[in-house]
């Protein structure tokens, strides 16, 4: 399932920036599909980022419990975790604005 969804998302765009050279000078087809790619983009990964910082939160706060004194290791792993999961939410944000700013819909 995630990699039908990465797939989709990496097609879409590979899309619209192979088809840059075919298109006419009043914008054509590759505007619209860009902001679907971007909104598509955006919305699985919110969405996913959260099901896995939840997941990543709730791991490190059933574990604290079980260890209480691994608790300052636990939390800052976890911290280190939850860091890298949001980074990707920010990776495809930057490549979201990239998409709808470098070709605007007309």
């Amino acid at each position: 399932m995630l990699t039908l969804m990465t797939w989709t998302v990496l097609s879409v765009p590979g899309l619209a920036v192979a088809a840059e050279g075919a298109a006419p000078a009043t914008g054509g087809w590759v505007g619209p599909f860009s902001v679907l790619a971007a909104g598509l983009g955006m919305a699985l990964a919110s969405g996913l980022c959260a099901l896995g910082q939840g997941r990543a939160a709730a791991a490190a706060v059933d574990a604290m419990a079980r260890q209480p004194g691994a608790a300052a290791r636990i939390q800052t792993a976890m911290i280190i975790g939850l860091a890298l999961i949001e980074s990707l939410a920010l990776y495809v944000f930057v490549i979201a604005a990239i998409l709808l700013f470098v070709q605007p819909v007309k």
